[in-house]
């Protein structure tokens, strides 16, 4: 007997139902609802997010917490325009991210219906998506649409994961069709593509022979194995170890080998490594130019005269800032099991460096402990490192922290002392403000068990409000802390340090005095929590009592506006100044 047909919306829940989804994240909208009706009896949750940029973050929050996909809805035109920060966001990061958005009915395209992408040409609001998706899909036939999911998500989490965009005409949402049938399967595992053993001896032989070797890496080496393939390498060879702004958080910062971060906000002590180093194993990392100082020379990275050996999934990163000695495509948890045995073949004893950890140690101690002794200041409003040191006393250990731009990134990624259970997690592509109140609602429905703190700026905050109402409905707990400078401060610091003053990045009334929404109060007024600190030691009883009542809050911090020290450098100072270097590159 032939089984009854059903629409293709309520097909496409059940191929989802199939892949694990639990979650879409997104909005309503006329050319989304049939989806969103068939979504309504099935085992998937919708987390309604007001904004579909607050929708894209929080679907990139739980595809980071997860490791799998994150699925996002959105609406033609308007609805998919807004959501473009958020998936270029993790699009930038590597994060898999399959967006689902309705268009206009098939029969119409090109007459401009409503909400039509369309103008001075035809409508193509994928074309809005392909500079940073993976791949966009335009369904036309809605015998298409089985074939077409799994692309997406096999295209979202295979090689480099990334971001794919499946555009769907909202009639085909209705057609009839079969009932899924499980002919679209995924597959059942990922091969991924390993290190020959002729280059893994090359690249062991190299770090053998250095006299300064070093190992940087960065936000692509994540997995259990992938660590602790890091870690055997580095301390059987003994090796200093330095992380991207992506990587914090993949080694313990108290680990006796790492130096922390280089670059724009890094630390002059790595810098003495990353300049002094003759072998460079680079693994997932891009050198983004925040973390190389603008690629200059002069600040963090020298090559040539040191060696490059970089290793990364995507063949687009091999060699794009930085001349190669020797590269390789291939996955790094496979690439380093290879070196790691190549390595040990050479030489089974251990290597050792004497004063190596002694001075890494003084050096890491000495970051830490001027940091806590500015967070003993009860000076009010707080210093930003009073803020960051009442969260490490307040938090678990296994708490996350998602943060948005400022302080909350770089000064954590400078000077907050993760444990070894907790976990960062930043824009680091895209840099977005507004990242982390949404993300981190998704990151919370992904661990309900574990605490998770949006640590943002008011700009952030004031630029992400639907993330509040989102974590009351959801019952996520996430304890949003303010750090509030009434200002976009770090771009305010920047201004008045290169033209003398900071107009247009601060708030202020129309009075011309500073101004600032009253969070704590918003946070009540949604139905969360809310706590005000009016003194120094408010904080840490607003956060005691916030992590013990494990509801969604908000507390509204004064911050002094004080920018992150910078021993890197960054072009853009150049530029203020009138120089322009890059002219002559």
């Amino acid at each position: 007997m032939t089984p009854a047909p059903v629409t293709a919306a309520e097909a496409l829940v059940a191929q989802l139902e199939s892949y694990g989804v639990e979650y879409v994240f997104g909005t309503c909208g006329h050319t989304n609802i049939a989806l969103l009706d068939a979504l309504g009896p099935s085992g998937i949750e919708f987390v309604i997010a007001r904004h579909e940029q607050a929708a894209a973050h929080a679907a990139d929050g739980y595809a980071r917490a997860t490791g799998r996909p994150g699925v996002l809805l959105t609406h033609v035109g308007p609805g998919m325009m807004n959501a473009v920060t958020g998936v270029a966001t993790a699009a930038l990061d590597s994060v898999p991210l399959v967006v689902i958005t309705g268009d206009i009915p098939s029969y119409y395209y090109g007459r401009h219906p409503h909400q039509e992408v369309n103008l001075h040409a035809d409508a193509d609001q994928t074309a809005i998506y392909r500079p940073f998706c993976k791949r966009t899909w335009e369904v036309q036939r809605v015998q298409d649409l089985p074939r077409v999911t799994e692309r997406a998500f096999f295209t979202a989490v295979s090689g480099r994961p990334g971001t794919v965009l499946i555009n769907i005409p909202m009639d085909l949402f209705n057609r009839p069709v079969a009932p899924y049938d499980g002919g679209h399967p995924l597959p059942g595992h990922l091969g991924r593509p390993g290190l020959d053993e002729a280059t893994a001896d090359r690249m062991a032989g190299e770090l053998l022979d250095a006299e300064r070797p070093l190992i940087y890496f960065g936000g692509g080496l994540r997995g259990p194995r992938a660590r602790a393939g890091l870690l055997a390498l580095a301390e059987h060879l003994d090796i200093p170890l330095a992380h991207s702004l992506m990587g914090k958080g993949v080694v313990a910062d108290r680990h006796p080998l790492l130096l922390g971060m280089p670059g724009f906000w890094g630390l002059d002590s790595t810098h003495e490594h990353t300049k002094g180093a003759d072998v460079v194993l680079a693994l997932a990392t891009r050198f983004a130019e925040t973390d190389a100082s603008s690629w200059d020379a002069t600040y963090t990275w020298n090559f040539p005269p040191s060696k490059l050996l970089q290793i990364d999934i995507d063949p687009a990163e091999i060699g794009r800032n930085y001349p190669v000695h020797i590269g390789a495509v291939a996955d790094v948890e496979l690439a380093l099991e290879k070196i790691g045995a190549a390595v040990r073949a050479r030489r089974s004893t251990p290597v050792s460096r004497p004063g190596l950890r002694a001075s890494i140690a003084a050096a890491r101690t000495g970051v830490f402990e001027a940091a806590r002794e500015a967070g003993r200041s009860d000076n009010f409003p707080l210093r930003p490192q009073r803020i960051l040191a009442d969260l490490r006393e307040a938090l678990p250990d296994d708490a996350i922290l998602v943060t948005d731009v400022g302080w909350n990134k770089n000064g954590v990624a400078q000077c907050y002392e993760l444990p070894e259970e907790g976990r960062f997690i930043t824009p680091g592509g895209a840099s977005t403000m507004g990242f982390g109140p949404a993300a981190a609602v998704g990151v919370q429905i992904a661990h309900p068990e574990r605490l998770v703190v949006a640590l943002i700026g008011d700009g952030g905050m004031s630029a992400q409000l639907p993330a509040v109402p989102m974590a009351v409905e959801q019952g996520a707990p996430v304890v949003f802390v303010v750090m509030n400078n009434r200002a976009h401060g770090t771009i305010a610091d920047l201004q008045a340090s290169s033209f003398g003053r900071s107009y247009g990045c601060e708030f202020t009334d129309a009075e011309g005095r500073p101004y600032s929404p009253d969070f704590a109060r918003y946070g009540e007024s949604c139905g969360a929590d809310g706590y005000t600190v009016n003194a120094p030691g408010d904080l840490r009883k607003a956060l005691d009592d916030a992590v013990a009542r494990r509801r969604p809050a908000v507390l509204d911090v004064p911050m002094v506006n004080e920018p992150v020290p910078t021993p890197g450098h960054w072009n853009i100072k150049d530029i203020y100044a009138g120089r322009f270097p890059a002219d002559s590159a």
